[in-house]
């Protein structure tokens, strides 16, 4: 095994040294809490729980609180912590540098404070990353709770290079961590924003027209059904015919090149519908049996025949028309409501035909879709740029550490 990563900072060629890291830290456990003893607001706390839901490599500040139990463990600015359980030897294999003192630490954290010579941001990064993380996914004891112990964590062989690269590293690592979480509030301000809009720009409660409208726009909203605003297509290939198969997601519809259904000696010989561009369809979508409705974007595609495709009919704007009922907690209900007693919810296109709802002239409707599209445009783009970032990071993890 080299002892020297892949990419490193101009200047710094030494080879990492080894040691066990009991030779280079001390090693204690947190105390008492669980989330039940979770409040409002009193003295911040981590829990290890909060290393699977809300992992960051730096923990500055929490926003979890409890009533301080005697014999507590408080946070001094300088430890690093690795949960003790765990559901995977995978997931268990990662750790925090808590930057601030004063806070909390619950009992089921392995706490190491390490020397000097070490950087508490690159330790983690290290454990969590390195061979190190490898070495403890191994050392992980348990089947359906898996657990770490300090015993576990003094074992392991630690590679580092000299302080000032560990810091260079930290820091790198820090500032990338924090461009994510910036590209991550952003999409999640937009998400909001848009959910937000969407109760505002529909009417809700029997209203007849939204809380929010576009200047110049004052008519009622007239009450519609589905199968007046659209049409179905009825045309229908094999996988033969070299279009892409398409699946739903909430971002649209995504393709893939294969059939990845269960194949049959004559799976070419069944019969798909065909999706155009600018299309319709929609999917089941796990979460309380709901469909979610999609406009296809990418290019033509097929869909199991079990999917109807269809366009909106007249002038009504097809992307008005999608973005409302997915929106719409009636549609939600109407959904559930054809299940019928089975144990899987189907909507039939003739059923969705029966899905009542309101709608404004075609001026209005192509301005909320568009005002909407863009939003979403927005969002995807900052979904894309997060992504990329993430895969960078991971990418760089792999290459930094040994």
């Amino acid at each position: 095994m080299s002892n020297t990563p892949q990419i490193r900072f101009a200047g710094f060629t030494d080879a990492w040294e080894q040691r066990e890291l009991r030779t280079a830290a001390t090693f204690s456990k947190g105390s008492g809490y669980s989330k039940n003893d979770l409040k409002e607001n009193g003295t911040p706390i981590i829990l290890y729980g909060r290393l699977y839901t809300k992992y960051e490599t730096v923990i500055n500040e929490v926003d979890t609180f409890v009533d301080v139990q005697s014999n507590s463990v408080y946070s001094t600015g300088h430890e690093v912590i690795v949960p003790a359980s765990g559901e995977t030897a995978e997931d268990i294999s990662r750790a925090s540098f808590v930057a601030k003192s004063g806070i909390l630490l619950g009992g089921d954290l392995n706490i190491i404070v390490p020397d000097d010579y070490i950087n508490p941001v690159f330790l983690a990064l290290t454990i969590s990353n390195g061979n190190q993380q490898k070495e403890l996914s191994k050392r992980a004891q348990g089947k359906s709770v898996v657990h770490i112990h300090n015993s576990d964590l003094e074992n392991v062989v630690l590679l580092y290079p000299k302080y000032e690269e560990q810091e260079k590293i930290g820091e790198y690592f820090s500032k990338l961590d924090n461009l994510i979480t910036l590209h991550q509030r952003k999409c999640d301000a937009l998400q909001k924003f848009k959910k937000s809009m969407l109760q505002k720009m529909f009417p809700q409660n029997g209203e007849s027209v939204p809380e929010i409208r576009f200047a110049g726009f004052t008519d009622a909203w007239e009450q519609r059904k589905v199968g007046e605003l659209t049409v179905e297509s009825s045309e229908y290939t094999t996988l033969e015919a070299g279009f892409p198969l398409l699946t739903s997601s909430r971002n649209g519809l995504m393709y893939q090149n294969e059939y990845r259904g269960k194949q049959t000696t004559d799976s070419t010989e069944t019969m798909f519908s065909i999706v155009p561009l600018g299309a319709c369809t929609y999917r089941h979508m796990s979460d309380d049996d709901v469909f979610h409705l999609n406009v296809n974007r990418l290019e033509k595609g097929l869909v199991s025949r079990e999917y109807p495709v269809f366009y909106a009919s007249d002038d009504n704007n097809l992307d008005f028309i999608v973005q409302q009922i997915n929106s719409s907690a009636e549609f939600r209900s109407f959904c559930a409501e054809q299940k019928k007693g089975g144990t899987r919810t189907r909507l039939y296109y003739k059923n969705l035909c029966e899905f009542q709802m309101l709608i404004p002239n075609t001026e209005e409707q192509e301005k909320i879709a568009t005002f909407l599209l863009t939003l979403d445009t927005l969002i995807t783009l900052h979904q894309r740029k997060l992504e990329t970032l993430q895969k960078m990071k991971k990418s760089l993890l792999q290459k930094m550490f040994v």
